[in-house]
């Protein structure tokens, strides 16, 4: 029951309804991210309550352009192109207007479109890296919302999404030791990149939570095809009777699959192959297909277009980076076989 004495408030019609005041903020603005039957209940309760929107929130609202900005590093890289397209869907379901600019790894390009952006009125932006090493931020005084993707900002004060490649190691590895594999080692790219570490950390914590050791140490080079079959044969020569490979990327696993191929090892059932990234036109057309960690870059560029929707409707998330769950795609190369 709300004070006779004062108006009701939106917080009051988000407590009738049973949600929070950002739902209810989205429910009475029409957005299409709400599910129809809670927009009713809030409506039902505004109606109920005589609700008067605030008139400087309804300016607000009308003050807004509508607009978002997404300022991206690599254009054409497949892992960016993924989160732009999530978050353009979230975008697209609101009814706002995307601007795309690509600083193409240029700092001054980025200042400028940074500008640029900030000049047109956008509502917010969201800053796409290409890799999932940290990034500078662009700072405390841009005056709209900013939400980093893939590659997380480097100052704690920010809101960052990024894939968890050490919770994608651990899965990796539960994989092969639930089909009975124990003898498993890690063929990975450049040790400079953090993804690589990442899921190397995630591999070797996983093992040592099972009690199992790391076949030799993890192999660090570039992230080819041709590393992995390198690096396939060098273990193989090594240790012989290993029954595991966890490799970080898929082109990796597909060297690999071919120098297993080669020497006569039987996929699965002699040598399990598990990998990450999920890139479907090398995962499904190796011999045989790649089990593979899926990302769900798609989701995590709709999680960070969400955040700035939250974020203009008074809700904003708790700054620092979070870190996207991500899926095993099971396929050929670690199928169980009875």
């Amino acid at each position: 029951m709300t004070d006779a004495s004062r108006p009701v408030t939106l917080s009051d019609v988000a407590k009738s309804a049973g949600v929070s005041l950002a739902t209810a903020s989205k429910a009475m603005n029409g957005r299409e991210d709400v599910a129809e039957s809670t927009r009713r209940r809030v409506l039902d309760a505004a109606d109920r309550m005589d609700f008067t929107p605030n008139p400087a929130a309804q300016s607000l609202m009308a003050n807004r352009s509508r607009t978002v900005g997404l300022l991206t590093s690599d254009l054409v890289g497949r892992f960016v192109m993924p989160v732009l397209m999530g978050a353009e869907d979230a975008f697209g379901a609101g009814r706002v207007d995307v601007f795309l600019c690509d600083a193409r790894g240029d700092s001054v390009r980025e200042q400028h479109h940074l500008r640029a952006l900030v000049s047109r009125r956008v509502d917010g932006i969201i800053v796409v890296g290409s890799q999932t090493d940290s990034r500078p931020s662009l700072g405390q005084k841009i005056p709209v919302p900013v939400v980093y993707a893939y590659a997380p900002s480097d100052d704690p004060r920010d809101v960052s999404f990024t894939p968890d490649n050490r919770a994608a190691g651990r899965t990796a590895v539960e994989h092969l030791l639930a089909l009975g594999k124990r003898r498993i080692a890690h063929i990975s790219g450049e040790r400079s990149y953090a993804a690589a570490l990442d899921r190397a950390a995630g591999v070797q914590a996983a093992l040592a939570d099972a009690g199992v050791p790391l076949v030799g140490e993890p192999l660090f080079s570039e992230w080819s095809e041709q590393w992995g079959r390198d690096a396939m044969a060098l273990l193989l020569q090594r240790h012989p009777d290993l029954d595991g490979v966890v490799a970080a990327s898929d082109q990796l696993a597909r060297g690999a699959l071919e120098t297993l191929r080669e020497l006569g090892r039987d996929v699965p059932t002699d040598v399990a192959v598990t990998s990450f990234d999920n890139w479907e036109v090398l995962a499904t057309q190796a011999r045989p297909t790649i089990s593979s960690i899926d990302f769900n870059l798609q989701d995590l560029g709709r999680a960070a277009a969400r955040s700035i929707f939250d974020t203009l409707d008074g809700d904003p998330p708790a700054p620092g980076v979070r870190y996207f769950p991500t899926r095993l795609v099971i396929r050929g190369s670690s199928v169980a076989r009875r």
